[in-house]
């Protein structure tokens, strides 16, 4: 075997996976929330006080905030956790996230939208996979 030609495959903790899957999920997150200012009419639809059926008050814009929070600390959180507590946030978080961006659907879902959603859903399902799969001392 020619081991000049090799590559070194350097094995990664599975707390820095959850924090790159998270931050991988956070970048989309934002996005796809971006990309529908660009639709149609939605602009004007913030100018006049509503979001999808939601009126932005004070409590929408705290809820969405908190909504944003979570998984942005989650990055954080993966790597500085102990295993234990680490493994069933993860696991409990992202569970709880698959339905809220389904919810996203809800209404008009352009092309952008149900893409996102699928990869976010992706992201997710493998944030509970690494999680629930976190290795064993002496395995």
């Amino acid at each position: 075997m020619n081991t000049q030609n090799s590559l070194e495959d350097i094995k990664v903790s599975v707390k820095l996976k959850l924090a790159m899957l998270w931050t991988s999920f956070m970048f989309l997150y934002i996005y796809v929330d971006y990309f529908h200012l660009y639709m149609p009419g939605k602009i004007a639809d913030i100018m006049k006080g509503r979001v999808f059926v939601f009126d932005i008050t004070q409590g929408f814009l705290m809820a969405a905030l908190v909504s944003m929070t979570i998984p942005t600390l989650m990055i954080f959180l993966a790597v500085a956790l102990p295993a234990k507590v680490n493994r069933w946030a993860n696991i409990i978080v992202a569970t709880v996230y698959i339905p809220y961006m389904l919810f996203n659907l809800a209404g008009e879902a352009w092309m952008h939208m149900v893409f996102g959603a699928v990869v976010e859903v992706v992201l997710l399902g493998l944030i509970i996979r690494y999680a629930w799969k976190w290795p064993r001392i002496g395995s």
